[in-house]
């Protein structure tokens, strides 16, 4: 799990370059073609993921990258949620680094 875990938290630190360049972060692009979400609570207070959309489009609230990525981290640095981090590093299927099924 810990190879996942560093795998996922590289991909989050490539996709926040690529957020402060000005250019679409994989985590987002893969969120618009519904291949995960990122939600907040029904309570507002915290973050959910999802493997599809599970919310109808006019019930979405956008959460900001720079939240998605926190909470993200804090998944894969602290939870290690093996389901979490399985679906997350999914995003990143086509880096060279994929772990697979580890």
């Amino acid at each position: 799990m810990e190879r996942l875990s560093q795998f996922v938290l590289a991909r989050l630190a490539d996709d926040e370059r690529r957020f402060d360049a000005g250019e679409l972060p994989h985590l987002d692009e893969a969120e618009r073609h519904g291949r995960i979400r990122i939600m907040y609570t029904s309570d507002g207070e915290g973050l959910l993921v999802a493997a599809d959309p599970v919310e109808v489009p006019e019930e979405r609230v956008p959460v900001p990258f720079p939240d998605k990525v926190a909470f993200l981290r804090a998944e894969a640095s602290v939870m290690k949620d093996p389901d979490v981090l399985k679906l997350v590093a999914s995003v990143y299927a086509a880096h060279p680094d994929y772990p697979g099924d580890d």
